[in-house]
């Protein structure tokens, strides 16, 4: 059995500061980068995890508080990184453990963040945070670590003044510079672990278009026999269709899809030349691109334990998400695409999966690759592999009749 290793806790924290633009105040201790940032505050409701959740890209803009009490008390490890480093604002918890125990831990969350310039906050009630997110709406705010920074009336007008997410194209500032392919599988665990099954083959080509891309996504693009070519959110179709790749897929990523510049007639494009699957970001820029319109929600949805409802089988998984905003149903239904829905969230019946009655297209709104969350629907993975063959074959099939065909008896990964 390994032995845990402990990590020393940092320096004890000084006075720290929340605000919200509503004049709302709440103050506790820093940890993390001192620094003073702003940001839409949004709540997780993921129990594990947190690693994961700082390094996703679909947080640029944020500044995220965890439901979950006790954060920090595995610390960090590269391995878990969902990203070349976090994009978030900032971070608020309830009690941090800054002296981790865990044989994977290469570092405490105190000091990862703050070599990645994030300020953190906790000792706040996060449960008054909670509701009155819930209750008001997600709004933005400042968080300030920084110990000469801390006049509460200054720090509302700060709040008053910053951006929010509407209109601000995010994804420009989390999309990768160049095109780079990517190789690696699924993690395998512990040393000695029964090896995974062989992937299939034939290899078949995709197209990563870069939003803020997770790694694991691209990770089981890998185990379901792809080879990766990941790009940036700027490619154009020509420049995609001149790789030669068999599908295209577009990644998730932050903020408000509307202001992603040039994709949506990028995307318009490639839906009539290539196979395509989009999650979360790329399958709200698909509806945009399929004629339909975006809202934001009051507070969105974050954390492991939404309920997304396939409309074909009847069969609810439970969903890792991770979004503000939402494909509006009434826009889809008059755009003139033949396009259904396939899944709905049954917390508020918003739009969590299209897929096109004529080309071989879909997409669901939450994260099929967890990373943190239930792996439920993984399974969608497997359908892109599926759909992706039978189009090289030369079969004609679309994303409707993938999703009606998955109305047969499930089959278990």
């Amino acid at each position: 059995m390994t032995a845990s290793r402990k990590i020393e806790a940092s320096a004890p924290p000084r006075t720290a500061r929340l605000v919200l633009s509503d004049g709302t105040i709440y103050r506790g201790l820093s940890f993390g980068a001192e620094l003073v940032r702003s940001g839409e505050v949004v709540f997780n409701t993921s129990m594990t995890g947190y690693q994961e959740i700082v390094t996703d890209p679909s947080y640029a803009g944020q500044i995220v508080a965890m439901t979950y009490t006790q954060i920090g008390n595995v610390g960090v490890n590269a391995g878990d990184e969902e990203s070349r480093r976090p994009f978030l604002e900032g971070f608020v918890v309830k009690e941090l453990f800054d002296a981790p125990s865990n044989w994977r831990a290469e570092g405490g969350l105190h000091e990862y963040l703050s070599r990645h310039g994030v300020p953190g906050l906790s000792g706040i009630d996060t449960r008054a945070l909670v509701r009155r997110i819930r209750d008001h709406g997600a709004q933005v705010g400042v968080i300030s670590t920084d110990p000469a920074v801390q006049d509460e009336d200054e720090l509302v007008e700060r709040a008053r003044r910053a951006p929010g997410l509407d209109g601000r194209d995010l994804v420009a500032e989390v999309t990768c510079d160049a095109p780079y392919a990517w190789d690696e599988g699924v993690w395998s665990g512990i040393v000695g672990q029964v090896p995974r099954a062989k992937r299939p083959s034939p290899r078949l080509k995709v197209v990563a278009y870069d939003f803020g891309v997770k790694r694991n996504i691209l990770r089981l693009l890998v185990e379901h026999g792809f080879d990766v070519e990941v790009v940036p959110a700027t490619t154009s179709a020509a420049d995609a269709l001149a790789r030669k790749p068999d599908a295209i897929f577009l990644s998730n990523g932050p903020g408000d899809p509307e202001a992603v510049q040039g994709v949506r007639e990028t995307v318009r494009e490639l839906s009539h030349q290539k196979p395509l699957f989009g999650i979360c970001l790329g399958h709200q820029i698909l509806g945009l691109a399929l004629g339909g319109r975006t809202e934001k929600l009051k507070f969105g949805h974050h954390g492991g334990n939404q309920p997304g409802k396939d409309l074909a089988t009847g069969r609810v998984a439970i969903c890792a998400e991770n979004h503000g905003y939402a494909v509006n149903a009434a826009s889809l239904e008059s755009a003139g695409e033949p396009v259904e829905i396939t899944h709905i969230n049954l917390n508020d019946d918003t739009v969590e999966g299209l897929a096109h009655k004529e080309r071989p297209v879909f997409s669901v709104q939450y994260h099929p690759e967890a990373s943190p969350g239930p792996h439920d629907a993984t399974f969608f993975f497997r359908r892109f592999r599926e759909m992706v063959e039978r189009t090289h074959a030369g079969e004609r099939v679309t994303g409707a009749q993938i999703a009606q065909e998955a109305a047969a008896p499930a089959v278990a990964d």
